[in-house]
């Protein structure tokens, strides 16, 4: 059995508690609600954390006082080596650092998490934008605190990715715009990660710049929100780019149901994300019933509007479908349902009349009473 606070760990540690819950507890009346908002130090605002620092609660001040080591470039370097080394990258990552620590960093060749940390010194930055790997410059290329003359001279560099994200860097003048860029680079068309809350959200102009760009990753971007506007949405629903229609579908709750339809024939690693949108199309799918995938074909024997769905066909899960599809009349599905290859989907079939379902589970639940036989 777990512990109520045991239970409270899992869930903070499940990453479902949005970020913003944590923001919106830091003026609870209650302090224990007021306590887990400290568990989230560097998500709050410096006003937010500076009333918890002073909360009339000693529990609430001592929950903030240990959180607030994060901030603090020698508590960093002092706790950092009682951390396991699992969570040090994290730390070295988001943390503020000390000079000793950066210095590590760069001699245990560990860079990394710099190159993401918006706590990293100016001088260190130089450094990393020269920084022999194309990922380390990569990373550093488009942060919003970089001087303009590396974004300059890494729009000039030897890797395509690197000069890439050193042409976004007018787009991300903001923190919040840099992870939400960040967060969109380098999937690819099949990847299924959720999109995770950003501690702050971009403004919908900048979301909206995005959706108009020349940039497909920043187009990419603009249909990961879901927030976008209907008449930007239909813009992308056409957009040249794959992985910016296939992020719209995904992830956009008004995206065109033929969008839905084209995602799931191309794309079988978000099919059974795409089947749970209220959006996707029921019918209007009868073109794809040759399609050579069977998933696809039993899609389309499933739609009401097919003239004779597929009974025959080779793959059982097709035939299931067809099965079931409720345009069969009643006296079809009496001679499908003797057939063990159709009866499951003749049986779940809405067109059969509700006496013969009751005859049918009767005969079911008859024969689970039978004894079983002898020398059984």
């Amino acid at each position: 059995m777990l512990t109520e606070n045991e239970i409270v760990q899992e869930l903070s540690f499940s990453r479902q508690i949005p970020l913003s819950f944590y923001r919106s507890m830091a003026g609870h009346g209650h302090p224990g609600l007021r306590e887990h908002a400290t568990w989230r130090w560097q998500s709050l605002t410096p006003a937010q954390r500076e009333a918890l620092l002073h909360d009339p609660d000693p529990a609430v001040r001592e929950a903030a006082q240990e959180s607030s080591w994060e901030l603090v470039p020698e508590a960093v370097e002092a706790k950092l080596p009682s951390i396991g080394s699992l969570s040090q990258p994290f730390v070295l990552g988001t943390c503020a650092l000390s000079p000793a620590l950066v210095e590590q960093c760069f001699a245990d060749d560990a860079v990394h998490p710099l190159a993401r940390n918006r706590h990293t010194p100016a001088y260190a930055l130089a450094r990393l934008a020269r920084h022999p790997e194309p990922k380390v410059r990569e990373m550093v290329a488009a942060r919003p605190d970089l001087e303009p003359d590396l974004v300059a001279e890494l729009r000039e560099d030897r890797d395509p990715d690197v000069r890439m994200r050193a042409r976004l860097h007018p787009f991300p003048r903001t923190w919040a715009e840099y992870r939400a860029i960040d967060r969109v680079i380098g999937h690819g068309p099949d990847c299924t990660c959720p999109i995770t809350e950003l501690p702050t959200e971009p403004s919908p102009e900048w979301f909206a710049a995005c959706a108009a760009s020349e940039e497909p990753v920043l187009r990419r971007v603009a249909a990961s929100w879901p927030g976008l506007p209907t008449a930007l949405v239909e813009t992308l629903a056409r957009d040249d780019d794959e992985e910016v229609r296939i992020r719209l579908a995904c992830l956009h709750p008004l995206a065109p149901p033929h969008l839905l339809l084209d995602v799931f024939v191309t794309r079988p690693a978000h099919r059974p994300h795409l089947l749970t949108l209220c959006n996707f199309p029921r019918t209007g799918r009868t073109h794809l019933i040759n399609h050579p995938d069977p998933e696809v074909r039993s899609l389309a024997a499933a739609d009401p509007t097919l003239p004779q769905p597929p009974v025959q066909d080779s793959d059982e899960s097709v035939r299931r479908a067809a099965a079931a599809n409720p345009v069969l009349a009643p006296e079809v599905l009496e001679a499908l349902l003797p057939d063990p290859r159709t009866a499951e989907g003749a049986a779940a079939n809405p067109s059969l009349p509700v006496p013969r379902m009751h005859a049918l589970l009767d005969h079911s639940l008859n024969s689970a009473a039978l004894p079983p036989a002898a020398g059984c």
